[in-house]
């Protein structure tokens, strides 16, 4: 087990340096001035060669590349650049830093919505095949999963802010984000229709994954041996499927989970939050390169760091895993 770890954190690091590699050769070595880029196409030639100097820019390639990378895993992510007033901002460590709050305010509970109401009918659907109940939760969470979450989030909002608000029923405080710890309720407020967005669109890939894989679990022979001993089938089902099909799941919410907490991009530009995605929207509108790269570099990290973490954690959740692991 100990040599399958250490091949996934290899295989991690390396999946990380390609991708940083990519960013650099984008950003420093297929540009023939990166700093023309960087200041834009009418930026004075003298402030070209100044901004060139000043980034190291002229210096050997090999250099700028070991620079590049020293200063990642520094944490340096480099500096905001404002081409409208020709002067750097913030770092983008800060922006990133600043921002993060926000999309672990929204990923994290949405998260375990999607997950307890995806499972929720995933088993209703296995312990109660065919019924009403069971066909009419599936086909409400298939409805959402079809509904892009601009579309969703969009007619939440018309109904909340239209169609309720006027009768004195305010389902959602817009422009009024609030931190955490300044007002607990008005946060909360704030973000119950994202959460519920994110929820409804992620649910029914969760229902479908439970199912069949509890489905194809419930066939295995430990399964008929725990029938056959008069377990009941509740405890069948929650103690010993649930676990051994929660692989699939799990690859799943890892992935899902890194995308919503390093900014789900729509549902933060539709509801207006503070967080890393709205944050690249503008980054991108105000041609604000830097910021782009840097938060590149910070989602590609945390991708594979989920990725890496739900592939060790296969060999707690299955005993399989381990034992492929072990003859490996």
């Amino acid at each position: 087990m100990t040599g399958y770890v250490v091949r996934r954190v290899i295989q991690a690091a390396v999946v990380l340096w390609l991708v940083w590699t990519l960013v650099f050769v984008l950003y420093f070595v297929v540009p023939e001035q990166p700093a023309r880029v960087l200041l834009g196409p009418r930026a004075p030639e003298s402030l070209v060669q100044h901004l060139t100097q000043a980034l190291g820019l002229d210096r050997p390639l090999w250099v700028q590349y070991a620079g590049y990378f020293g200063r990642i895993l520094h944490g340096d992510l480099g500096r905001s650049f404002e081409r409208s007033l020709m002067t750097q901002g913030a770092p983008v460590s800060s922006i990133i830093a600043a921002d993060i709050p926000v999309d672990l305010a929204l990923g994290i509970p949405a998260a375990a919505l999607w997950l307890l109401i995806g499972l929720g009918i995933g088993i209703l659907a296995v312990r109660r095949p065919g019924t009403l109940r069971a066909r009419g939760a599936m086909a409400v969470a298939l409805t959402f999963v079809s509904m892009p979450a601009f579309v969703l989030g969009g007619v939440i909002l018309y109904v909340s802010y239209d169609l309720l608000a006027p009768h004195g029923i305010q389902l959602y405080a817009v422009h009024q984000w609030v931190p955490l710890h300044v007002n607990p309720l008005a946060w909360a407020h704030h973000l119950v229709l994202p959460w519920f967005t994110l929820a409804l669109v992620n649910s029914a890939v969760y229902a479908r994954l439970s199912r069949s894989s509890l489905r194809q679990v419930l066939q295995e022979d430990y399964i008929r041996t725990a029938r056959s001993k008069g377990i009941s089938e509740r405890r069948v089902l929650l103690r010993h499927a649930l676990r051994a099909a929660a692989t699939p799941l799990m690859t799943q919410f890892g992935l899902d989970l890194a995308a919503v907490l390093t900014g789900v991009i729509v549902v933060e530009v539709v509801f207006d939050l503070p967080g890393l995605g709205l944050q690249l929207v503008n980054a991108v509108q105000s041609e604000d390169l830097p910021t782009i790269q840097g938060i590149v570099i910070f989602l590609s990290a945390v991708v594979v760091t989920a990725n890496l973490v739900v592939d060790l954690l296969y060999g707690v959740l299955d005993p399989r895993v381990r034992l492929a692991a072990a003859r490996d």
